[in-house]
C-alpha cells in the first residue's frame, strides 16, 4: 500500500470494481451499477455475513491484497457450505484508509473475485466508505435443499473432518514469532494461514450435524456437542493417522511447537467438522452419551489447556 494519501476518487474505485466482478451469469438479472443487485434464488435461502479489520483478522505486512481477499471470501463461503449449502452470490463492502493504491486495490477484489468463481458464486454489489481503519466486510447469499445444523449429532455417530486442521494456526506461528524455517511444510503453512483453502470436493451432504472450523476444532466441537446434546469425545491416535500429520508434526518439532496444539486449538483452517456415519473425509473421533468435549490419546483422556486462540 502507498505511504501517501492515494490520488484516487470512489468513482474510480467503483469503475474498477464493476470491471472486476463484471459477469454474464444468467443467474444475475441486475448486477453492478444500480441501486441494488436482482438475482435468481432457489430452495432455503442461506445468508452470512463477516468483517475482517487491519490488524485484527489480517496484517498487510504479512499477506498480499490478494491473499487477503481470498482469505477473507474463504471465510464467507465456508459458512455457505456448512449448512449444506451452495454459494450463490457474494456483497462485497470496505473500509478504505486513502493509503491504498489503485493496484492494490484491483488485487484485494481480484483476490474475492477468484474465489467466489472457483466456488461458484458472484459478487453483485457493495459499498466502499473512508475510514482511518482499513476493513472488508462481506455478504454471501446460498442455497440448500436440505440444511444440515450443529444440533444433530447422535449417540453413535462418527466425527469427520473434510480436512486435517492446525495449517493455519502454524503459519500464524511462524509469521509471529518470525522465524524462518523452510521446505514444503512451511511453504504450505503460510499459504494456509494467508489464503486457507476451501475444501469443495468433499460432500457430507449425509452428515447429522456440520459446522466450519474456522475459530478452533475444540470450539466447533464444543458448539455442535452442546447444541445437539451429546459428548464429543476426540481422538489423536486417529488423528495421527492422516495423510499430512506427519508432515505437520515434523514442522512442529522443527520449531518447538505443539501440534495437537494446532490441530484442536488453532483456527481459520475453514474444515468443515461433520457427524454421521460413513462419510468421506478424516474420521477423528466419536459421539457418545453426555456433554461438553472429551480429548483421548492412547485409550485414555487427556486434559487440555482452555482455548486461547484469537487471530492474532
Amino acid at each position: 500500500m502507498g505511504e501517501e494519501s492515494a490520488s484516487w476518487s470512489e468513482e474510480q474505485i467503483i469503475e474498477l470494481l464493476a470491471q472486476v466482478f463484471s459477469t454474464s451469469d444468467p443467474r444475475v438479472l441486475i448486477g453492478i451499477g444500480d441501486d441494488a443487485a436482482i438475482v435468481k434464488a432457489s430452495g432455503q435461502q442461506i445468508l452470512t455475513t463477516d468483517i475482517a479489520v487491519e490488524g485484527v483478522h489480517f496484517r498487510s505486512d504479512w499477506s498480499s491484497a490478494y491473499e487477503i481477499g481470498k482469505r477473507i471470501a474463504v471465510a464467507n463461503i465456508a459458512d455457505v457450505l456448512s449448512m449444506n449449502g451452495k454459494c450463490d452470490y457474494l456483497l462485497v463492502a470496505a473500509t478504505l484508509t486513502g493509503r491504498e493504491d489503485i493496484d492494490w486495490i484491483r488485487d484485494l477484489a481480484q483476490g474475492i473475485q477468484d474465489q467466489a468463481k472457483g466456488a461458484g458464486a458472484v459478487v453483485v454489489g457493495g459499498d466502499l466508505a473512508r475510514s482511518e481503519t482499513l476493513s472488508i466486510a462481506i455478504t454471501a447469499v446460498g442455497h440448500t435443499d436440505k440444511a444440515i445444523l450443529r444440533s444433530g449429532a447422535k449417540v453413535g455417530d462418527l466425527i469427520y473432518l473434510s480436512t486435517l486442521t492446525g495449517w493455519s494456526a502454524a503459519g500464524l506461528e511462524i509469521l509471529s514469532k518470525n522465524i524462518s524455517p523452510s521446505g514444503a511444510a512451511v511453504a504450505k503453512a503460510l499459504n494456509e494461514y494467508r489464503a486457507p483453502t476451501l475444501n469443495l470436493s468433499t460432500d457430507f451432504s449425509a452428515a447429522t450435524s456440520m459446522s466450519d472450523v474456522s475459530d478452533a476444532l475444540l470450539v466447533q466441537g464444543g458448539q455442535m456437542a452442546s447444541a445437539s446434546r451429546v459428548r464429543f469425545e476426540f481422538d489423536c491416535d486417529e488423528i495421527s493417522k492422516t495423510a499430512d500429520f506427519g508432515q505437520l508434526s515434523a514442522l512442529a518439532d522443527e520449531i518447538g511447537a505443539d501440534v495437537f496444539y494446532w490441530i484442536l486449538q488453532g483456527g481459520e483452517d475453514h474444515a468443515l467438522l461433520a457427524t454421521g456415519r460413513e462419510l468421506p473425509g478424516i474420521c477423528i473421533g466419536r459421539v457418545v452419551e453426555g456433554s461438553g468435549i472429551a480429548v483421548r490419546k492412547a485409550g485414555g483422556e487427556i486434559k487440555m489447556a482452555p482455548v486461547s486462540w484469537s487471530h492474532f
